[in-house]
């Protein structure tokens, strides 16, 4: 999918409205280029005294019944036009996000989120704002300027015309040079929008951290220069646009002059009476407007451009992590019917997240059997959470066979059977704003109540949650701010085991429990993951040391693997980390 194809999609889909819309619109500028006609048929009806009060009072009813029609057809143009492109706004914005949603990791990690706020907001405004009010003004502008130039040449005097349209190549030749400078500095005003709103998002995110370390000052200084910067660039758009439109409006105003002088002169000659003179200044002033508006025509479509450009990045952006269907033989089809029992093999597994960057994982051989649990444990950035990573295939391995889930390449899973397969806890614990019940039960099948506190109570949270007001009806802040980080913690394993998979990840998710809670919730855990696979990365051996095998990664590389007693007796890395940890445990005592 590509954003030409997203787009125009969505706008043929409405080409029926937009349709219905230009022929009121139509209907509006017929009705107006009547007006001056009417007006000029009078004055020279009331300085020759041939109209009587009879006449009056119809040529007046036929300017209130125009004025009637065209106050109904502006309705109806409105609603057909701001509802087209509203429609296509809401559309446009749904698929934005589903791509979003389907676009891998290295996406996000690369983008920042001011940038994709800025698109689903600022971009498709502008792109909104010329399907809407630029389509309008350029309508009116075609039917207004081609019927009125009609009018004015055949019905009045095509010198008088002519003369008062030689301005208008220079506003074209003003257009034509300001278009382009319009555009760099609106495309600069949206990537200062992006960054300011970036840093809004980022202070508020962190606003804990922020007041810890006494950092208000150095931060409403950050956020003060780029709010400047911000300011700078918008008043750079606004200093050109200054001198844009009153510059259009001068040039225009040259046509009036025009018309004043020689249309005077004619008048005085006897070429055109006093009821066309009054009439051609009338078109005059009906072309004037949608010219001068061409200015905000062109400012539309230039805004319109930059944003369809940096949707155009987005949307050219493609998911790495698709599926790429399992093998043809009957035996692997029958086998995901049955679901995902769970056995994981690396073979020989070498990984690094950029072609430049060096290996996260080197070498790894490891196979989990069904219902065994793997402890990981190492330093950070050994590369324990990118074997997470891989399991749950937010990255897919360099080589094929090099990862494979229940003996099939793991790029051969159906991707969405995979991830229902797997409990997974990560290190940041993130939860939504809404009920404690939202967030447990956040699977793609919703769970009953029971199985939700049963979840709650096997990770030592359920007492807590009865104990709120609200109980689990209980709305959580941002990020479950509201909570302490152990509790969020528990809520995240609570959330993993509700969904009843086959694979549990354990991602250093204990770490904010004191032992004592840590130690019931592993005893919970027991009788659950007897007949899953479980994998426990922890930084505490007490965490993982009941686990039927553990391996300690260092720089990517397994350097000590067996049981608990068995790495104990091995006197290496683990069985430092262990002393260590009983010493600390022993001060803590004391």
């Amino acid at each position: 999918m590509n954003d030409q194809s997203t787009l125009y999609r969505n706008l043929v889909k409405h080409k029926w409205r937009y349709a219905k819309g230009l022929l009121f619109l139509i209907i509006i500028n017929l009705l107006q280029i009547l007006v001056p006609k009417i007006t000029g048929t009078v004055v020279d009806g009331l300085e020759s005294l041939s109209l009587d009060n009879g006449d009056l009072l119809y040529y007046a009813a036929l300017l209130i019944l125009i004025s009637l029609m065209i106050f109904a057809s502006h309705f109806l143009s409105r609603v057909q036009v701001m509802g087209a492109s509203n429609l296509f706004d809401y559309e446009v914005r749904n698929e934005m996000f589903d791509h979003m949603l389907n676009l891998s990791m290295r996406f996000f990690h690369k983008s920042r989120i001011g940038d994709l706020m800025a698109l689903a907001t600022n971009d498709l405004g502008s792109l909104r704002m010329v399907l809407s009010r630029g389509f309008n003004l350029l309508t009116n502008t075609v039917i207004l300027l081609i019927g009125s130039i009609v009018v004015m040449a055949g019905f009045m005097d095509v010198k008088l015309t002519l003369y008062a349209f030689l301005p208008f190549p220079f506003l074209v030749w003003i257009m034509i040079k300001f278009g382009p400078m319009i555009n760099k500095r609106f495309r600069r005003v949206q990537e200062s929008f992006s960054d300011l709103t970036r840093k809004s998002q980022e202070n508020i995110s962190g606003i804990r951290v922020i007041k810890a370390f006494v950092q208000e000052e150095y931060e409403k200084d950050n956020f003060a220069e780029l709010n400047q910067e911000n300011f700078d660039i918008n008043m750079a758009l606004v200093r050109v646009q200054a001198i844009f439109y009153p510059l259009i409006g001068l040039i225009s105003s040259l046509s009036f002059l025009i018309a004043f002088i020689y249309g005077g002169n004619l008048i005085l000659d006897g070429s055109i009476s006093l009821g066309d003179f009054i009439a051609f200044n009338g078109y005059l002033g009906i072309i004037i407007r949608p010219i001068i508006s061409i200015g905000m025509i062109i400012n539309f479509v230039q805004r319109a451009k930059a944003s369809a450009d940096r949707i155009h990045v987005l949307f050219q952006q493609q998911p790495e992590i698709i599926d790429v269907g399992i093998s043809n033989s009957q035996d692997k089809t029958d086998q995901w019917d049955k679901g995902i029992e769970g056995r994981i093999e690396f073979n020989n597994l070498t990984f690094s997240y950029g072609k430049n960057d060096p290996p996260a994982l080197k070498n790894i051989d490891l196979t989990i059997e069904p219902g065994k649990t793997l402890g990981i444990i190492g330093k950070v950035g050994s590369g324990k959470s990118t074997i997470a990573n891989l399991i749950l295939r937010l990255y897919n391995p360099l080589e094929e066979d090099q990862l494979l889930i229940d003996g099939v390449d793991i790029t051969k899973v159906p991707l969405r059977l995979l991830r229902e397969s797997i409990g997974y806890v990560p290190q940041d614990n993130f939860l939504f704003s809404s009920t404690i019940k939202s967030n447990i039960g956040f699977t793609p099948r919703e769970p009953a109540m029971d199985d939700i506190r049963r979840a709650a109570d096997i990770s030592q949270i359920d007492e807590a949650i009865m104990e709120l007001p609200d109980k689990y009806n209980t709305m959580l802040g941002e990020r479950g701010v509201n909570l302490s980080g152990g509790q969020k913690q528990r809520m995240s394993i609570a959330r993993a085991l509700v969904k009843d998979p086959s694979i549990l990840i354990l991602d250093d998710c204990l770490s904010a429990v004191d032992t004592n809670t840590e130690r019931k919730i592993l005893d919970q855990l027991k009788p659950y993951i007897e007949n899953r696979t479980c994998i426990i990365i922890a930084h505490r051996i007490s965490s993982l040391q009941d686990a039927d095998e553990i391996i300690v990664l260092d720089e990517g590389r397994i350097i000590e693997r067996g049981s608990h007693e068995d790495l104990l007796a091995n006197h290496g890395y683990y069985n430092m980390i262990y002393q260590r940890q009983l010493l600390e445990e022993e001060i803590d005592i004391a």
